[in-house]
């Protein structure tokens, strides 16, 4: 059987109490599809929906004798309050979170996570099913990566790499359906570079300085770029500003520590944005996923995920928790782009549900 499982659940209610149903899809680490089952309820709130989905999943889960299980779920606060983040205050929700915590508590290693409910568009599916119907369904929907070619990505570099490792960990764990096909470095001799090779990525050096101007230094970017068969190219750490090719519109994409438009621009990048944040005394950071264009910090804005700016910060510890959104928000805006979910009208990014 397999270990390690991946769970998308969902749960909603046609009154908030109204008629209620729960949901969950469960597949393999790799993608293959394992279990997708959706129950009627009855009289329910959203909350207890969305917790009744989490449980039934994780039982499920546990039956197969899974050792490591990933819970997706579009309610941030069911995922919060899981993680410890927020005090469950409801009375009628404290024994299902309970109850989730104590099924947890069997598995040697889980998540809970956040998705987007446009992520999550096979669960919900399920479940309004339920809700139509009534009654309990049993489907056997295609995982969204079981069927379909992974993305082929191409990771520009300019230091430690820990936008490449997080990118690589999601992939491991089945959390994005892509390969890494190279890894372009500005800089030769940083860390990111190390981790590449040592991850066995092909890994291309392009410096900026070995080439004439700003166009032949591009046109070297994107001859690896197209070599390696690229979809889409993620910049991550990445300080060099190149002229992006027509062919590469809208595949290009960025992330910044963080809430553009605020604290972007040239120079802006690591703790130089941190500190600027503190000195304007924000009370909410995060980060923001982007399409580039040919400006820093520029183009239409694909995710945005905040977190608290605490009074006792440094630009480190604001950086460490800007970094755990970091690690969410990337994956997320990549697996949109492979589902295809992504289209950009004027300035905007739109979603497709």
């Amino acid at each position: 059987m397999p270990e390690k499982v991946i769970a998308y659940t969902d749960g909603g209610s046609r009154g908030n109490p109204g008629p209620a149903a729960a949901g969950f899809i469960l597949s393999e680490a790799g993608g293959a599809p394992l279990q997708s089952k959706a129950f009627f309820l009855g009289k329910a709130t959203n909350n207890v929906a969305e917790y009744t989905a989490v449980i039934r999943a994780i039982e499920a889960a546990l039956q197969i004798g899974a050792e490591e299980l990933t819970v997706f779920s579009d309610s941030e606060l069911l995922v919060r309050q899981i993680n410890g983040e927020y005090r469950v205050k409801s009375e009628n929700i404290k024994p299902l979170y309970e109850q989730a915590v104590d099924l947890l508590s069997q598995i040697k290693s889980w998540k809970v996570r956040h998705i987007m409910r446009a992520e999550n568009s096979q669960a919900d599916g399920l479940v309004n099913q339920a809700l139509d119907r009534r009654a309990d369904v049993e489907g056997r929907p295609a995982s969204a990566r079981a069927n379909k070619k992974a993305i082929r990505l191409g990771v520009l570099i300019s230091g430690g790499g820990t936008t490449l490792i997080n990118i690589l960990d999601c992939v491991k764990r089945g959390e994005l359906n892509a390969k890494v096909a190279v890894v372009i470095s500005s800089r030769s001799t940083v860390a990111g570079v190390d981790r590449a090779k040592n991850a066995g990525l092909d890994v291309k050096i392009v410096r900026k300085k070995d080439y004439s101007n700003a166009d032949e230094f591009s046109k070297g970017i994107e001859k690896e770029l197209t070599c390696a068969e690229v979809d889409l190219v993620v910049q991550g750490g990445w300080l060099c500003l190149w002229k992006i090719p027509d062919r590469y519109e809208n595949r290009v994409m960025n992330i910044h520590p963080a809430l553009l438009p605020s604290f972007g621009g040239q120079g802006m990048w690591g703790r130089q944005v941190h500190e600027a944040v503190l000195e304007a005394g924000c009370k909410v950071s995060g980060c923001t996923v982007h399409f580039c264009t040919n400006e820093y910090d520029k183009g239409p804005i694909i995710v945005q995920r905040a977190c608290e700016v605490k009074d006792t910060d440094s630009p480190a510890t604001l950086a460490a928790r800007v970094f755990e959104q970091e690690c969410i928000a990337y994956p997320q805006a990549i697996r949109l782009f492979a589902d295809d979910k992504l289209f950009v009208e004027g300035c905007k990014v739109k979603i497709r549900s």
